[in-house]
């Protein structure tokens, strides 16, 4: 799911970044905003961090001394971030085959694990490419979209990054 959010940070601002060329201190900490931004990827409360849609608020800058003049500056802002609950549906990509089951892709998540007895209409058939098969002939195979309900979730704080396991059991669920 989606969620919009407003955020407090502080953005630290080299002493030597505070002189640049062409650059206003507005642009100079949007730059740095993004970029802190971009390197966090994902938080337990909030999912994964996905855009910046509106810088609220810049406070005061404050000097840190200790820091050889680097300025911090408070900053609000509204972002955009992605998150799996329980009872979520979700549509993922296959993107590997495993004998015990499938890990698809749905938005920045690559961790959807979704085991073979949570599709036990499907058998697993080996070969070079592998794949899932029911009675029905319908397949699971790298590349299939495939509609699913979330049953649980985990954050990994050491790869800042969220895992999922997800069924085929219940109503109109399976490949799209």
């Amino acid at each position: 799911m989606f969620l919009k959010s407003r955020l407090s940070w502080n953005v630290i601002i080299p002493a030597e970044n505070l002189d640049v060329e062409g650059l206003t201190l507005q642009k100079v900490i949007v730059i740095r905003l993004l970029k802190d931004f971009a390197s966090k990827k994902a938080s337990k409360n909030l999912g994964y961090f996905l855009a910046v849609t509106a810088l609220e608020k810049i406070g005061e800058g404050k000097v840190r001394e200790q820091m050889a003049g680097d300025v911090l500056f408070p900053v609000e802002f509204s972002c955009i971030t992605f998150k799996m609950f329980r009872g979520e549906i979700l549509e993922g990509v296959v993107h590997k085959i495993l004998k015990h089951g499938v890990f698809l892709k749905c938005g920045p998540v690559d961790n959807i694990y979704l085991s073979n007895k949570m599709m036990s209409d499907y058998k697993y058939v080996q070969g070079e490419n592998p794949i899932f098969m029911n009675e029905k002939m319908s397949r699971i195979e790298k590349g299939t979209v495939v509609r699913c309900i979330v049953i649980g979730t985990e954050y990994k704080e050491e790869g800042k990054e969220l895992l999922a396991l997800v069924s085929l059991e219940s109503d109109h669920l399976g490949p799209i």
